[in-house]
């Protein structure tokens, strides 16, 4: 391919000049032929792409392609019930709610109600009335030793920082919170003005970076969280150990991100490289846990304080709960991402392989504090891929008292799933800091659209649960959902996730290898 090139370059060059001499007007045909010429010469100097320097010019074609081809898919080839991570049905729900537009759909379902894995809740006979329900029910977060405790809604805006959003995008998610009183979690990049411009609830969450609350040297700052903390605005603080979508990763904010806004909101020096480190260093055990989230109760004035992680290591998880009893310190809330969370960026073998998901790890976490006898000190919020009043109710049956959501929130604004979150080159001006492109971002039209989806998602949870018989979807229980695990052979979610009695991790009730690993469970390190 190279000396056909080759060929052509002489050939292309030769008649062009030639002809040129006789026609003059033909010399404008080398502002077409010169520029194809010098990539040529350019792709078979450079080294990096093999193809590229075999096949100068048309070798650029499959780096063309392989970039349309996520376009291509989605758009003309993937069904409405293909496309990840979030399918093509649940994307048009979302959007349609959130336009306030039809959401109902013809001709039945599209999925294959015998293939493996299909899910579906078991309806009543005598359903409850819909008008008769209460569409806005609330949970009160706030344990033994909350002083000022918070009502929150059964759905809120998941943890996502500005930084990876655009100023534009937390404006309007905090909008929406706003007009529809719910909570926006700021994710771990600390509090900016764009999360308090609109007014709505915040749910501030502390990392390991301490972002907006660090000393110079990194290290946790009591006086800095002590005067952000005493904002009116922030209604909840959320200590996050883990996520789903990276558990275990540290992050790094590089030194050309790293503006003077960007540093100012986070505390750390301009223009320089800030490492977060995969662990706490405030703590290094789980009695050390349990005090430091009292101090950071006590420095907050009794708001309500809670952590976050995905479930790796059981027995981490158990020797927790241990410290809880042992301390009688007892966080607000739990809440449960699971391994199926969504990141802006994150290796693919920490997003693909690392991390329970969240059913699993929402049973799990239910399960072990009834276990302990102490589930009715704290709350669980469920985080991970939820979408629709369904995903809402199937997690609340197998324990979440209230659910975070953050891609779909992000979709309400008007994220088209375009998979380019990494790039800072989101076509929609969700997921970036490219300021041309998050000015198409409205404000004021999105922050409606970010509350009518969560109006309506929420209603459908309500009449989900009224379809069930239940006045409150909190009443839901596991047996309420079934999964067909063969072609032929149905199960409840009680069978799969068997429930724990109260107490039965204390008196001795469960199978001899667990009560041999919690004997082996102690609180004074992670082992």
């Amino acid at each position: 391919m190279v000396k056909a090139f080759i060929g052509f370059s002489c050939v292309s060059l030769a008649i062009v000049i030639g002809l040129g001499l006789f026609f003059p007007w033909v010399f404008w045909l080398l502002i077409l032929v010169v520029p194809i010429v010098i990539m040529g010469i350019l792709d078979m100097l450079q080294t990096k792409h093999a193809i590229i320097r075999n096949y100068p010019v048309v070798g650029r074609a499959r780096y063309w392609m392989e970039a349309l081809r996520p376009k291509i898919y989605q758009y003309f080839v993937e069904s409405d019930i293909d496309g990840s991570p979030i399918n093509r049905v649940d994307r048009s729900t979302i959007y349609q709610r959130a336009k306030r537009e039809l959401d109902s759909q013809p001709f039945g379902t599209q999925f294959n109600v015998y293939a493996e894995g299909y899910e579906w809740m078991a309806h009543s006979i005598q359903p409850q009335n819909f008008d008769n329900l209460e569409k806005d029910p609330r949970v009160t977060f706030g344990g033994k030793d909350c002083k000022q405790p918070y009502s929150g809604s059964i759905l809120n805006v998941s943890a996502m920082s500005y930084g990876s959003l655009s100023s534009n995008a937390v404006q309007a998610l905090n909008g929406g919170a706003k007009i529809g009183n719910f909570a926006h979690n700021t994710g771990e990049g600390g509090i900016s003005d764009f999360h308090l411009k609109q007014g709505g609830d915040i749910i501030w969450q502390i990392g390991t970076g301490y972002f907006g609350c660090r000393e110079e040297d990194g290290n946790f700052s009591d006086s800095l969280f002590a005067e952000k903390s005493a904002l009116p605005q922030i209604k909840m603080i959320e200590l996050k150990i883990s996520q789903g979508a990276k558990p275990g990763h540290g992050g790094i904010l590089p030194a050309a991100k790293n503006t003077p806004e960007i540093a100012e909101i986070r505390h750390v020096k301009p223009y320089t490289t800030v490492f977060s480190p995969p662990y706490h260093k405030a703590f290094g055990s789980p009695r050390e846990m349990m005090l430091f989230i009292q101090r950071l109760r006590e420095l907050s004035k009794g708001k309500p304080v809670g952590f976050k992680l995905c479930i790796g290591q059981p027995r981490e998880f158990y020797a927790i709960c241990k410290a809880m009893v042992e301390t009688d310190i007892y966080p607000d809330f739990i809440t449960v991402d699971g391994g199926e969370g969504g990141t802006g960026a994150a290796p693919p073998e920490f997003s693909n392989s690392v991390g329970m998901p969240l059913m699993d790890g929402l049973s799990f976490v239910h399960d072990t504090l009834t276990g302990f006898n102490i589930r009715h000190h704290m709350k669980i919020i469920a985080s991970g891929k939820i979408l629709t009043g369904y995903h809402m109710l199937r997690a609340m049956a197998l324990g979440a008292d209230t659910c975070n959501s953050a891609r779909a929130m992000m979709m309400a604004l008007g994220c088209i799933q375009a998979l380019v979150c990494n790039t800072n080159k989101c076509p929609t001006g969700v997921a970036t800091q490219d300021k041309w492109l998050s000015a198409g971002l409205v404000v004021d039209d999105k922050k409606h659209r970010v509350a009518n989806y969560h109006r309506d998602t929420i209603e459908s949870a309500i009449e989900l649960a009224g379809a069930a018989g239940l006045r409150d979807p909190h009443d839901i229980t596991r047996r309420h959902i079934f999964r067909r695990v063969f072609m032929n052979q149905v199960k409840t979610f009680e069978e799969i996730y068997p429930s724990t009695a109260p107490g039965a991790l204390l008196n001795g009730q469960m199978p001899e290898h667990l009560k041999k690993e919690l004997e082996t469970v102690g609180i004074d390190n992670w082992g």
